[in-house]
C-alpha cells in the first residue's frame, strides 16, 4: 500500500505559521521512508495527518490510491507505534498484543493464530503472561510492534519509537525493525530526529525544516549531494564543513571551480587532509574518538574539522595547509541553494595573489 501527500498544509491558529507547509511526497508500496529533522520541523504533525489523528487545513492524503483526507483513523487501514509504546500496564503481554483484535471481536481461533505468529516473529513467546512493568525497554518495544503485526496492516506509522532506549539497544532495534519490515513487506513512515536511525534504516529520507521538505532522497545521495546548506549542516557526524566565501575566497585562498554567487564552500571532514600546499590553517584542538581523531582548525573566520584515522593529528597551535580534491567540493548560495561548481581544474585552489 502506498502513501501520497499532495500539497498538505496544517495551520493551528489563524495567525500562526504553518506547522506543515505544502508538503508533497510519495511513499511506494513496501518502502521505508524516514521523516527527519530538528524538533518543531513538522515531522510528527505530518505523521499524525497521515494517521488521521489530525485534519489538514488543505491538501489531500491518499493511501493505496484512496483519498482518506477526511476519513477517520480506524478507516485508513494503518497501524501505528508511538514513542511511549502506549501499553496498558494492567494487561499481560498477550492481552496488550490482542487488544485491537478483541475490540473488533475477531474470532478466538484467529486471535490465537495471529498471536502465535507475532510472538514467534518477535521473540515474545515466553513473555506472554508478563505485565509491561516486568519487561525491558526493548521487550516493551517488541510488544508494541506485536500489536501492529497482529493487525496485519500493510502501512505502519512509527513516531520516534526508539527514543526511550539506550544507544546499544537502539542499534539492535533498528536492525530488528528493518528486518521485520522487509519480511512482512510493510510500507513504513518513520519519524525521527536521529540521523543515524534515518540513514541506517530508510530507503529514502524526507528532511524537513520549519514545516517544509528541504530534500527527499536516498541516504547516500542526501549525504553525497545535499541540495541545500541546511542538509549539509544537518547530515553527517560531524556535519559538512561550511567555509564562508568572500568574493570567491576563504581567508585569501581561492578554491578552484567556485561558481559566481557562491557564499559557502562545503567539504566533508573526511575529504580534507593535511598537505604541503592548500588552505593555510591553524590547528586549534584535537578530539580523539578511538578509531579516528578530529583536528579542529581555523582559517580566518572559518572553523572546520579534519577527520583523521587513528590517533595521529598535529599538535594544537600547529600551522598546517589543508587540501581536498575538487570533486569533494560543494557550493551554496547565500539563500542556501546548492550551486554546481565550474569545471574543476587539476589543483584544488590557489592563494590570492593580492
Amino acid at each position: 500500500m502506498s502513501i501520497t501527500l499532495n500539497s498538505v498544509t496544517k495551520i493551528w491558529g489563524r495567525e500562526a505559521a504553518p506547522a506543515v507547509d505544502s508538503v508533497s511526497l510519495d511513499v511506494e508500496t513496501g518502502e521505508f521512508v524516514a521523516l527527519l529533522g530538528p524538533s518543531g520541523c513538522g515531522k510528527s504533525t505530518t505523521l499524525r495527518l497521515v494517521a488521521g489523528l489530525d485534519e489538514p487545513t488543505s491538501g489531500r492524503i491518499l493511501i493505496d490510491g484512496r483519498d482518506v483526507t477526511a476519513a477517520p483513523a480506524e478507516a485508513r487501514g494503518i497501524a501505528m507505534v508511538f514513542q511511549n509504546y502506549a501499553l496498558f500496564p494492567h494487561l499481560s503481554v498477550r492481552d496488550n498484543i490482542l487488544f485491537g483484535l478483541q475490540v473488533r471481536r475477531a474470532p478466538k481461533a484467529e486471535q490465537a493464530e495471529r498471536l502465535e505468529e507475532a510472538a514467534a516473529l518477535l521473540g515474545l513467546t515466553q513473555l506472554l503472561d508478563r505485565k509491561p512493568n516486568a519487561l525491558s525497554g526493548g521487550q516493551q518495544q517488541r510488544v508494541a510492534l506485536g500489536r501492529a503485526v497482529v493487525a496485519r496492516r500493510k502501512v505502519l506509522l512509527m513516531d520516534e519509537p526508539l527514543s526511550n532506549l539506550d544507544a546499544m539497544l537502539r542499534q539492535e532495534m533498528r536492525q530488528e525493525i528493518r528486518a521485520l519490515q522487509r519480511k512482512l513487506g510493510l510500507t513504513v513512515l518513520f519519524v525521527t530526529h536521529d540521523q543515524a536511525e534515518a540513514m541506517s534504516m530508510a530507503d529514502r529520507i524526507v528532511l524537513m525544516k520549519a514545516g517544509r521538505v528541504m530534500q527527499m532522497d536516498a541516504p547516500e545521495r542526501l549525504y553525497a549531494r545535499p541540495a541545500h546548506e541546511f542538509a549539509a549542516r544537518f547530515i553527517g557526524a560531524p556535519p559538512m564543513n561550511l567555509l564562508p566565501l568572500e568574493k570567491g575566497h576563504v581567508a585569501g585562498f581561492a578554491p578552484r571551480g567556485a561558481p559566481s554567487g557562491a557564499a559557502w564552500l562545503g567539504v566533508r571532514p573526511e575529504a580534507m587532509r593535511f598537505a604541503e600546499t592548500g588552505l593555510p590553517a591553524t590547528v586549534e584542538a584535537r578530539d580523539y574518538l578511538g578509531a579516528e581523531t578530529l583536528a579542529l582548525c581555523a582559517a580566518g573566520p572559518a572553523r572546520f574539522s579534519v577527520r583523521l584515522a587513528g590517533a595521529g593529528a598535529p599538535d594544537p597551535g600547529s600551522a598546517r595547509a589543508v587540501a581536498w580534491a575538487p570533486e569533494d567540493q560543494h557550493f551554496f548560495a547565500a539563500d542556501g541553494r546548492r550551486l554546481e561548481p565550474e569545471p574543476a581544474a587539476s589543483l584544488m585552489g590557489e592563494r590570492n595573489p593580492a
